[in-house]
């Protein structure tokens, strides 16, 4: 398994990036054994008023399934990283808990039924320090820039897939919602999520 650590206007240490490599390695191995290659990108904000939350770690597992994401931040990498790897080990119990679903039922439960019993705690067991917390390994390595630019931009498979498998996605992705191909419709549509743990549908009329 490939595991690739790289900064977004941020230098990484080397000894950062061996330490979240050797974190990663036993997390994704011990619940995933089709992820081939793991992202690590780190971001820094410079808006002083986020400062609480100017540091961001964003992990991306690949795999030969369904693509697991997650993502946190906090006033430094190795807190957020930290926050990111917990949320990650959920996503991948949940996908692990689905697939021993479908291979012990003929119709497989939705996906609130196969979620409802999972919380999103991280391994069990007291959590062992990334490093010296008490010193900041990227201080003097981030680079200024100006916001209010277009950072980012994906294309992901436009496979058609039904509602259910649609909220899964979304799950695993940790998103707020996830555009897809409706199969049952086919129309590009978007799942989204509510309040009080319900959910949305908007479709595109054609």
């Amino acid at each position: 398994m490939e595991i690739v650590v790289k900064g977004r206007n941020v230098e990484v240490p080397d000894h950062y990036r061996q330490l979240v490599s050797e974190k990663l390695q036993k997390r994704v191995e011990k619940f995933d054994q089709k992820v081939y290659r793991v992202e690590v990108e780190l971001h820094h904000e410079p808006n002083r008023r986020q400062q609480e939350q100017c540091q961001r770690v964003e992990i991306t597992c690949l795999s030969k399934g369904p693509v697991i994401r997650a993502e946190a931040c906090a006033k430094d990498f190795i807190a957020a990283f930290e926050a990111a790897n917990d949320k990650l080990s959920a996503r991948l119990r949940r996908l692990a808990d689905r697939r021993r679903v479908h291979r012990g039922r003929r119709t497989p439960v939705s996906v609130g039924q196969a979620t409802a019993a999972l919380l999103d705690n991280g391994d069990a067991g007291e959590k062992q320090p990334l490093g010296n917390e008490d010193v900041d390994p990227f201080d003097g390595l981030v680079e200024e820039h100006l916001p209010g630019q277009i950072v980012r931009e994906k294309t992901h498979g436009g496979e058609p897939m039904t509602v259910d498998d649609a909220l899964f996605q979304m799950e695993l992705v940790g998103h707020d919602f996830y555009l897809f191909h409706d199969k049952e419709s086919g129309r590009p549509s978007v799942v989204y999520r509510r309040r009080g743990f319900d959910y949305g549908l908007l479709r595109l009329e054609m």
